[in-house]
């Protein structure tokens, strides 16, 4: 350097090298001349700087800095450019996604795990969160984090301008609900939108507007509660990505759905004057399911009944006709021997029906008998007896009659 030189020009603005001047600071210091009581000299700070870079290159046969210097120096240099090469690895763990940026603009994503890029200040890395489930209240603001997933969080402040929406039947309803999203593409979702919050919050919102909008007041208040999340859900979806925000809504939750509070009475009366409309027509239904059955099991039996006594009759006429063919082709056949075992047969059957009182014609004397009896053994069933062919069985005489009381033979 040309100020070690003891005849160079001064740093200091001193002309010489032997005697320096005063400097910038002004007179020295007490003791002055070259001795110890100077302030620190800048030209030895310097020398002490070469001599530790010297004792830590190789030495040559030169003097100086020559070829031993010159081989140190790329050692450092192939050295640093390893060191500068190496620090472009870096690692995305499992819940992260890499997003490499080249000279400031988005270039690539990487997966998890080891990755390379190009090191600084070519290419830089950012590494989001992807597998975080985020949390935006609408309606009300909760007392817990809404950044972070949590149970069912509790109301702690209700936003009526964010809340208060109109129903398809032109009816005032208050509705708070929180939406759940988590990061799709970490690419577009740190260029593509400046404050993914308030892109999401805003767009959920007004797909809420628009689907409480198409629905009832009742509906909403009751049964359509899953359906009116499912419908949120989808558009608000559609919605960002036509963004490209690379988010994605897991889950939109309805935390409340009431009338506003000037009204709320009236309209809790409404309900439970519904509840009691469904009790009573599922009452009445429970009873029609059981009442109906019944009836056509009844009608059904009733039916099979009279098929089989259809049946039955048919049956036995079609045996009747059958036994009086029978009896007719047998009396073709032989006439004597069928007219006296008919007659036999309807005798049996007349006597057997009836009490009967035999009397010998050799008695002498018989007293005549009253019987006081009143009472009679039941009789079994009369046995059908064949009809007759008219114009073929010739008339037969009558049996004997019994003797009258106070006859004698």
């Amino acid at each position: 350097m040309p100020w070690n030189n003891s005849g160079g020009p001064n740093p200091w603005g001193s002309p010489g090298g032997g005697n320096r001047p005063q400097g910038p600071w002004g007179v020295p210091p007490p003791g002055g001349g070259g001795g110890s009581g100077r302030g620190p000299d800048l030209d030895d700070a310097i020398r002490q700087a070469q001599d530790a870079v010297r004792r830590w290159l190789p030495r040559g046969s030169g003097t100086g800095i020559g070829r031993g210097g010159g081989r140190g120096l790329a050692v450092l240099a192939v050295l640093a450019i390893g060191a500068w090469a190496a620090s472009g690895f870096y690692r995305v763990q499992p819940d992260e996604q890499g997003v490499v940026m080249r000279f400031g603009a988005f270039n690539r994503t990487t997966p998890p795990g080891l990755n390379y890029r190009i090191p600084w200040p070519v290419e830089s890395v950012t590494t989001p969160r992807v597998t975080r489930i985020n949390r935006v209240d609408v309606g009300f603001r909760s007392a817990v984090d809404s950044g972070a997933i949590a149970q069912r969080p509790t109301p702690s402040r209700d936003v009526l301008e964010e809340s208060m929406m109109l129903t398809g039947d032109e009816n005032i309803i208050d509705i708070d609900f929180a939406v759940f999203w988590r990061i799709r593409d970490a690419g577009e979702y740190l260029f593509n939108t400046r404050n993914p919050d308030v892109t999401v919050k805003s767009a959920a919102e007004s797909m809420m507007r628009e689907v409480i909008g198409r629905t009832p007041i009742q509906p909403a208040l009751t049964e359509a509660r899953a359906q009116i999340e499912s419908q949120v859900r989808q558009g608000t979806q559609a919605i960002l990505d036509q963004y490209r925000a690379g988010v994605e809504i897991t889950q939109v939750q309805l935390q409340k759905v009431d009338p506003p509070g000037a009204v709320i009475e009236a309209f809790r009366d409404v309900q439970r004057a519904n509840a009691d409309r469904e009790r009573a027509r599922n009452e009445a239904e429970s009873y029609r399911n059981d009442i109906i059955p019944r009836a056509r099991g009844e009608a059904a039996r009733m039916i099979q009944e009279a098929q089989g006594q259809k049946d039955s009759q048919i049956a036995r006429a079609r045996g009747e006709a059958a036994r009086f063919i029978s009896v007719l082709s047998s009396y073709q056949v032989a006439r004597e021997v069928t007219m006296r075992r008919i007659y036999l047969e309807t005798m049996e059957d007349i006597l057997r029906r009836n009490p009967k009182i035999i009397v010998d014609n050799r008695l002498q004397g018989l007293v005549p008998l009253l019987n006081l009896d009143n009472g009679r053994p039941a009789q079994p069933a009369a046995r059908p007896t064949p009809p007759a062919v008219a114009g073929s069985v010739p008339s037969m005489a009558p049996p004997p009659r019994a003797p009258q009381p106070g006859a004698s033979r």
